[in-house]
């Protein structure tokens, strides 16, 4: 079998097993926005999930730390045998009134008691404030957590919407070049075109149905990729709406994309309610330098068979606790609480920090988008232009064909590159309002 024979059959089965997929895919797919992907994503996200445990937990501390305001109270009785004693009055064994004395053998008692506590140097007012900066703190991550989620899923639809385009562009691309092929086989049949040339057109072909297979597989992945964000089943056929793809984007100042990030941004927020925490904190230690005053009561009731019966003995008052240790022993701690302050301002000068030059980064991004989507939409028609002319010259016999595949690359090229800046200019707005704390905010993502 002659080359040309062997790659005409390989482009056909390609062909067909191509056109049996797309075919599968155009009849299975599901219609999928923009807005969409991100509340499937939001849904389903295992980072919000653990998020929510999270605040769960931290809920679970402030009732925790509220539930210290209460009044302890216990309930204790016991019921104990007891031998004979040996018990020798000098009375003789008998009372004055002559009766011997008992020798009980049992007893029983219960105790009621309850411990209101009144003051204990502030250490569970400020451990409830902690406890609560805590909460809000958790929650700001959850929020902060579920931009990422968002610009996440934005990133995996552009990457689907990309590798879609790929593949289309590659296979209008097959078609004309396998057309091609046939028109240069007539022509070489007829002694109108060398064999060289029919072969480099051949080999171009190959290529191309190469560079199909890796677009194949590439939308395979970014197809499992969103899936899997959205929750849906990894075989689920999905197609992107377009039109998310040529809005135009119309950037405000740098200056007030940091004011932005500075006001809104979620572990900004965060940070500082941690360290409201760890201020609280240092709070309660200190109160170990005080004394707990508490309000007291209690019940107790008492038998003894033959011997006594005790009841309605009822105690109230105020009770005084100061543990001497603490003079020493809550330095330590206060000192524990003052470091972990002053690790937390410094996290917040290096989070001002790394906000001012990812905000830089991000809008530097997004002017360079701009730019590229206006260059790739100009080279788009210089390559058309060049292609036309350069087959024109070639039908007339003016170029080679190595020129005219040269520019047929060149076009492909440019239109797939168009595309791509289509999908990184949403990507790259979208990640400048991350940036900036105000994605999830934002119209533009619906």
């Amino acid at each position: 079998m002659y080359p040309t024979q062997k790659s005409g059959l390989l482009a056909l089965c390609l062909g067909l097993a191509i056109g049996c997929s797309l075919a599968v895919h155009a009849q299975d797919a599901k219609p999928l926005s923009l807005q969409q992907a991100i509340e499937l994503s939001l849904q389903n996200s295992k980072q919000l999930k653990v998020n929510k445990a999270r605040i769960d937990a931290a809920t679970g501390q402030l009732k925790q730390a509220l539930d210290s305001r209460l009044p302890d109270v216990k309930i204790s009785g016991a019921y104990m045998f007891l031998t004979s004693p040996n018990i020798d009055l000098k009375t003789g064994g008998k009372d004055s009134s002559g009766s011997a004395f008992p020798r009980p053998n049992q007893a029983m008692y219960g105790m009621v008691s309850a411990n209101l506590p009144l003051y204990a140097g502030l250490k569970i007012r400020y451990g409830i404030e902690s406890a609560k900066y805590l909460e809000k703190a958790a929650e700001a991550d959850a929020e902060y957590n579920k931009e990422q989620v968002t610009l996440n899923t934005i990133n995996a639809y552009c990457n689907l919407y990309k590798s879609i385009s790929a593949v289309k562009l590659v296979k209008e691309n097959l078609n004309q070049s396998q057309q091609r092929d046939k028109d240069f086989g007539n022509l070489e049949k007829n002694g109108l075109l060398a064999r060289n040339d029919l072969l480099k057109a051949q080999l171009q072909t190959a290529n191309i149905e190469l560079a199909l297979v890796n677009a194949e597989n590439n939308l395979q992945l970014a197809m499992v990729s969103l899936n899997l964000m959205m929750g849906l089943s990894e075989q689920t056929v999905l197609q992107p709406d377009t039109t998310s793809f040529g809005q135009s984007f119309t950037p405000g100042s740098l200056d007030g994309y940091e004011q932005q990030a500075f006001l809104n941004r979620k572990d900004v927020e965060a940070l500082g309610l941690r360290k409201k925490a760890v201020g609280a904190g240092i709070n309660a230690a200190k109160g170990e330098l005080y004394p707990s005053i508490g309000l007291t009561g209690g019940y107790i009731a008492g038998y003894i068979p033959r011997l006594v019966t005790a009841t309605n003995i009822v105690n109230i008052g105020v009770g005084v606790q100061y543990n001497l240790s603490s003079l020493w022993k809550a330095k330590s701690s206060v000192a524990i609480a003052q470091a972990n302050e002053r690790e937390i301002t410094a996290n917040q000068e290096m989070l001002n920090d790394n906000i001012r030059l990812s905000i830089n980064r991000a809008y530097q991004n997004f002017l360079s988008a701009q730019k590229r989507i206006e260059v790739q939409g100009k080279s788009v028609i210089n390559a058309t232009e060049n292609y036309r002319i350069t087959k024109n010259k070639h039908d007339n016999n003016l170029v080679t064909t190595t020129e005219l595949l040269d520019a047929n690359v060149a076009l492909l090229q440019s239109k797939i590159a168009l595309e791509e800046a289509k999908a990184d200019i949403v990507v790259a707005y979208n990640s400048l309002l991350e940036q900036a704390g105000a994605l999830t905010h934002d119209q533009s993502v619906k």
